[in-house]
């Protein structure tokens, strides 16, 4: 039987480097893929997951099992995330990275083609659009609708992961989704 995550990090927080690759191996591609989401660039959310992975193994010991060990790490990669978008937001507005592309958004996979040319034409551009308003959201807004949309997570949790409560959660997907809704409903 495999050891739960909280097992795990308590080993992790005695330097044990084999369960720290086991904890890396169950959450590397889920870490990247929230990272990404909030801030739809892959090499920032490669260093920034990476990051939350170095200050895993480093306050392993500071996990208290009062959450799951999923809800902790979630906390300390979205709050990374939050700050590196403080951090880098004011050249960002300045330089547009060329190379940045976001047709491997989540938000604009699609079912299988539609057999109309004008169906797909128009389901494409919704599905740019929405993509564009989410990457406009707040970023409180963005991370709470990602941590509910990819990770499947509770109120509660997303609350314990944003240090918020949960009626604030409550009110961030609803600014978000209200947002999305009209945006949707332009087309």
């Amino acid at each position: 039987m495999e050891p739960s995550d909280e097992a795990l990090c308590q080993r992790v927080a005695k330097r044990d480097e084999a369960a720290f690759d086991l904890l890396v191996a169950r959450y590397q591609e889920r870490a990247h893929r929230l990272a990404w989401s909030m801030l739809r660039n892959a090499e920032d959310a490669r260093d920034v997951s990476q990051e939350a992975f170095i200050r895993l193994y480093e306050a392993a010991g500071s996990f208290r099992g009062q959450s799951k060990f999923s809800t902790w790490f979630y906390r300390l990669l979205v709050n990374l995330c939050l700050d590196h978008k403080r951090k880098h937001r004011w050249w960002k507005l300045w330089v547009r990275d060329e190379g940045d592309d976001r047709s491997d958004s989540l938000l604009e996979r699609q079912p299988a083609p539609a057999v109309d040319p004008t169906d797909k034409l128009h389901r494409e551009q919704t599905m740019k659009a929405l993509g564009e308003a989410v990457d406009r959201l707040a970023p409180r807004q963005r991370a709470a609708v990602m941590l509910r949309v990819q990770e499947d997570m509770a109120t509660y949790e997303i609350a314990k992961v944003l240090k918020c409560s949960e009626a604030t959660v409550r009110v961030h997907l609803h600014r978000a989704l209200t947002t999305l809704k009209k945006t949707v409903e332009k087309r």
